[in-house]
């Protein structure tokens, strides 16, 4: 009899998750919201599934999304000063998350996987473990339903070091070639220009990340897509002359009403297993393991740190679930989060001056671009030049 597993939320390590398990577990997915609601809904977050992550989904046979147009390049630009366009070693794709997870939800339900529309609050988890030999807490970035403890080295932060401002906006000319622009405005914040594909076309995603409380920080309030289009266009026109420059004015609007956000979250990374009612807990994805956002790791470890669960619980199919297995699970996990964690962290502050040589470097050196454009798909490689102080 296969081994019965309970996965809570159905965001990017839930859906990793369900897809890797189901031909080995009878895998149960508890979601509050319907396929129709999130379509429908408010857009939570943006994401970019950058080459390992695409990898990872074609290996457990996720839906694939091939007619989208592909990210290539990273372009740089510090203050007005546009450095390089680094290309990517493998394309990357970014799709709005109301249409990924709706469409994967329906795929999975085609493919036998169970979902409860439901929504679970603590005390109803612990009850689903009179259930299952396996609950897997994926409740996103809101926090974990069990109390995984936190790991105080790898969580500086009592307070959101960014202010999370994105909307999906059509009127904007893409880039050349097709990428994601990151331009960083010292003491203030950054903005990162995601092209995306969404059910109403494609959109460009700003992501303005806000230095609380500097001049970038100026959406306290606003409550309406309309105000909230005006208030971009304006911080737009003031301090990214250069996507300016590619904007239609009189054109420039959200794909729809609720294509905008605001929100601000204090990384915290915790240890992701414990015993509860002597039984295994894990936890996967934000979670357990919640970054900044401003490295736009979010999609990317959450799916890395799935793969690594799958693997753990294939490693221990046939043994009881316990503490063990929990550790190897952290074990395989460890290394991988602390660097991504390190990095992210870093990025949050002034840039090393080794770092800075290093892209002004780039500005003159197509291959060290490229490097650092490789930094958003494979961060341990931005680990690496952060903390080795030492310039290429």
């Amino acid at each position: 009899m296969k081994k019965k597993l309970c996965i809570i939320g159905s965001g990017v390590a839930g859906l990793h998750l369900a897809y890797a398990l189901n031909d080995e577990f009878d895998v149960t997915v508890i979601e509050r919201k319907s396929p129709e609601q999130m379509k429908k809904g408010q857009i939570t977050s943006t994401q970019v599934h950058f080459g390992p992550t695409r990898t990872r989904e074609r290996r457990f046979q996720m839906l694939s999304w091939q007619e989208q147009p592909l990210i290539e390049s990273i372009h740089l630009t510090i203050g007005n000063q546009k450095l390089f366009v680094g290309k990517l070693d493998e394309p990357a794709l970014s799709v709005d998350q109301r249409l990924y997870y709706s469409y994967s939800i329906k795929d999975l339900e085609e493919k036998g996987i169970f979902f409860r529309l439901e929504k679970i609050d603590k005390e109803g988890a612990e009850l689903l473990l009179d259930k299952f030999d396996l609950v897997i807490d994926c409740t996103g970035k809101n926090g974990p339903l069990f109390p995984f403890p936190i790991d105080e080295d790898l969580s500086p932060f009592q307070t959101p070091q960014r202010k999370c401002i994105v909307g999906y906006f059509t009127g904007i000319k893409p880039t050349t070639p097709l990428g994601v622009s990151v331009t960083v405005l010292p003491k203030l914040g950054e903005m990162f220009e995601i092209p995306a594909m969404t059910q109403h076309g494609p959109v460009t995603i700003l992501f303005l990340m806000a230095v609380p409380y500097s001049e970038l920080d100026v959406f306290k309030g606003i409550k309406n897509a309309e105000a909230f289009t005006t208030k971009m266009k304006s911080t737009i026109q003031q301090f990214f002359p250069e996507i300016y420059s590619r904007m239609n004015e009189q054109n420039l609007a959200l794909s729809d009403e609720h294509g905008f956000l605001q929100t601000a979250v204090t990384p915290v990374i915790r240890k992701p297993y414990l015993m509860v009612k002597n039984k295994l807990v894990v936890g996967c994805g934000d979670s357990v393991f919640l970054n900044d956002p401003i490295t736009g790791q979010g999609c990317n470890l959450s799916s890395y740190c799935a793969e690594q669960l799958y693997e753990t619980l294939m490693e221990y199919k046939h043994s009881k679930w316990d503490l063990k297995t929990g550790e190897s699970y952290w074990n395989r996990t460890k290394k991988y989060v602390k660097e991504v964690t390190e990095w992210t962290n870093a990025m949050t502050q002034p840039l090393p001056e080794h770092v800075v040589q290093m892209l002004l470097k780039g500005a003159q050196d197509q291959t060290i671009a490229n490097e650092v454009a490789e930094w958003f798909a494979q961060p341990t490689k931005a680990y690496e030049v952060f903390f080795s102080h030492s310039i290429k």
